[in-house]
């Protein structure tokens, strides 16, 4: 599938961030979801929400939560006004597509939307703008990146069966930056696929090559306990 061509950014050219929060984070061993655990002072997802506000290059962010969830509306961020509650989905794909859908009246086909995870609260604004930057005339775009330092084991049960090239491996950040068009209709196309791990791994299944651009090593994700304690560590050094 060829990529459709778009022009540079024009002044009506806009961004969106979709942040999907409607995951259990069942790793953590803890009493409610991970977005919701305290880190220096705050929740999780504030301090998420805070650093994309702090960019202040969003039209609008659409948060997307579980209906469930007895925790969301209590938080003073969730009544910002550039801020947006979107029902989550069963799996994280399906709360983007959720929050693709609810900025809907607002966003062009041709627009920017920027996706982050809610337990990544070490985003800097430094690398929201790089990577729009890095990105804003592409016809595809991208995410955020490492190359990994690691060597990397090719593993069965518990044996090795080979190495790899880690020349090639790159671990994937967010956020991821796409076209609001773009990413709407390779998300409804493949849903239900359990290949869909990210959002580039969709735009990959339609034959487009989404760009790495190099993130930050401190740009982690929370997902077991002791993370809490290195996110606090990384936003003082920060």
């Amino acid at each position: 599938m060829n990529s459709r061509h778009f022009l540079p950014m024009t002044p009506s050219t806009k961004f969106f961030a979709i942040v999907p929060a409607a995951g259990v984070g069942k790793r953590m061993q803890a009493d409610r979801p991970k977005q919701y655990l305290e880190l220096a002072g705050k929740t999780v997802i504030e301090h998420t929400l805070l650093r994309l506000l702090q960019a202040d290059v969003f039209t609008a962010i659409a948060v997307a939560v579980s209906e469930e969830d007895p925790y969301w509306p209590d938080l003073a961020v969730s009544q910002h006004q550039l801020i947006i509650t979107a029902p989550g989905g069963k799996e994280r794909a399906d709360s983007v597509l959720s929050g693709l859908k609810i900025i809907r009246e607002q966003a062009s086909d041709d627009d920017w939307v920027l996706v982050h995870d809610a337990a990544r609260p070490c985003i800097t604004a430094g690398d929201i703008h790089y990577l729009i930057d890095s990105l804003i005339n592409d016809d595809v775009g991208g995410i955020l990146a490492l190359a990994s330092p690691d060597t990397l084991k090719q593993v069965q049960g518990h044996a090795i069966t080979g190495t790899l090239d880690r020349s090639h491996i790159w671990r994937a950040l967010t956020p991821q930056m796409f076209r609001y068009g773009m990413l709407k209709a390779a998300l409804e196309q493949s849903q239900g696929n359990p290949a869909i791990t990210d959002d580039a791994s969709a735009l990959e299944l339609q034959g487009l090559q989404p760009k790495i651009v190099e993130g930050r090593p401190d740009n982690i994700k929370i997902t077991r306990p002791e993370d809490l304690a290195l996110a606090q560590f990384y936003m003082e050094q920060q």
